[in-house]
């Protein structure tokens, strides 16, 4: 699995953040989403989709292609 953000889209609701530290973080600066991990291991992707379903913009998205 791959993640990809879009920073310009993000509103910085920072659910992303709070779902899943591990692979998300938010910029001091203006608290849009930062991508920590793009590629997660396994034990967190089902948060990972957690975060793309509760993201208020839209701004995560999956590849889950191999």
């Amino acid at each position: 699995m791959r993640v990809d953000v879009d920073r310009s889209q993000c509103c910085g609701a920072g659910m992303c953040a709070l779902t899943e530290p591990l692979v998300f973080d938010q910029s001091p600066e203006d608290g849009t989403v930062v991508l920590l991990l793009p590629h997660p291991p396994e034990e967190l992707w089902d948060s990972v989709e957690e975060c793309v379903r509760v993201c208020p913009s839209q701004a995560i998205s999956l590849d889950e292609q191999p």
